[in-house]
Order: C-alpha cells, then structure tokens, then sequence
C-alpha cells in the first residue's frame, strides 16, 4: 500500500468531524473549569496532557490496539473480554454513558458503510468506544497500517476535541488552543509508546484507569447546575 493509501482512512478515521458525537463529551474538563481546577490557558493544557498520559495512553489507546489486532486475527472472544473491562473500567454513569453512546456512533457510522455486522462480533448491542474504534480500524484501513501510526492518529483526534472543548469551557481563544495542541503533539509520541507497550504487556495490570480525582468531577458534574457537555 503506499503511504497516501495507509494515511487517508486514519485522517478519517481520526477526524473530530466523525458523526458519532464525541463534540459533546468534556471527559470531566468542563466539571474541573466548575470546580476551578481549570482557569486559564496553562491549568487546561496541564490538564489535558496529564488526562493523556495518565488515561487515554494507560487505557483507551492499549484497548484500541488490542481491539485492533483481535478483530484483525478473528478472536472474539478478546473483543468481548476488551469490552467487559471498559465497562467496569468506568467510575461515573455520565462516563458509563459517553463510551458506549459514543461506541454506538462509531458502530452506527460502521453500518452506514456497509462494514457491519462483524463477524467476530454477533452481539445486537455496539460495543463500547474504544473496542468499537479498535474493530473500525481493523474494518477500515489496510492490514498493514502500523499500529504506531494508528494510535498516533486517534490521540490527536482526541487532542483536538479536548482543546475544542477547552475554548468552549474556560473560555479560550483560539490561539491559546492552538498553543495548547503544540503542547499535546510533542507529548503524543510518548503516550503511544506507552500504549503500544502495555498493550503487548500480558499482565493484567497492563491497562490501568485509576483516576479518581476525574471519577470525582464527573460524579459532580452530573447535578452541575449549568453545563455546556454531556461529561
């Protein structure tokens, strides 16, 4: 495949354009602007990077590349046992909600394209976001897209609707969103090597979602008086 062939459907793939909702999800941000843990330009990049490094590279993006590689190979049961330890995996309801809402987006975008049902997943339910974004890279791109590339391409999607929602919450301009995504892209490199190694790591303490100050804001925000997003 060339390179332009491999790089168009993580562009896609990747993009906060993706109808499946996640524009309406702060992961907690908009909780922490609530709470004043978030205030400026510098608390909400601090923030971000540390929501990167100390759960997007630790959980979601390992499951991705599990979900990826066990939907390449056939193996349903991996998929089903991926799905189980997100779900338990989510402290909040509001969180609860926003992974399988959003893996519902993701599965239904699948169907739209003629790329479901899969055969290594018979159940009538989508799964959650991370497995459902896993099974859509397997179902999307070349059989040789390196995982590397992959996951780097979906944390800067992520990064992108982070900073989004970070100039909605605060508020921010623009420039200091881009500022912040400048931050982000020299981090990424290292979460994805992060993931890329507990994802080929066996130990069941290989993917790790200890979050609690995050369980705790979403927990609030769910009775936050006013509020612009969905977690």
């Amino acid at each position: 495949m060339t390179p332009t062939a491999t790089l168009l459907p993580l562009l896609w793939l990747a993009s906060p354009a993706l109808p499946v909702g996640a524009f309406s999800y702060s992961e907690g941000l908009e909780a922490a602007v609530d709470d004043g843990w978030v205030h400026d330009e510098r608390s909400a990049g601090d923030w971000i990077v540390d929501q990167l490094h100390l759960s997007v590279a630790r959980a979601e993006l390992p499951v991705i590349a599990r979900a990826c590689l066990a939907a390449r190979s056939g193996d349903a049961t991996a998929l089903r046992l991926l799905d189980d330890w997100v779900h338990h995996s989510r402290e909040s309801a509001e969180l609860r909600l926003q992974t399988e809402q959003i893996g519902h987006g993701v599965w239904a975008w699948l169907e739209a394209l003629g790329a479901r049902p899969h055969p290594c997943w018979p159940d009538p339910t989508s799964p959650t976001h991370p497995v459902a974004l896993g099974m859509a890279l397997a179902l999307q791109t070349p059989a040789d897209t390196p995982l590397e590339a992959a996951l780097a391409a979906l944390a800067f999607g992520w990064a992108e609707n982070a900073v989004q929602a970070a100039i909605k919450a605060v508020p921010l301009g623009q420039a200091a969103g881009q500022r912040i995504l400048r931050r982000l892209v020299a981090e990424i490199p290292d979460a994805v090597a992060e993931a890329l190694r507990r994802a080929d790591d066996p130990s069941p303490l290989a993917l790790q979602a200890f979050t609690p100050g995050l369980a705790l804001l979403s927990s609030r925000h769910e009775t936050q008086y006013s509020r612009l997003f969905r977690s």
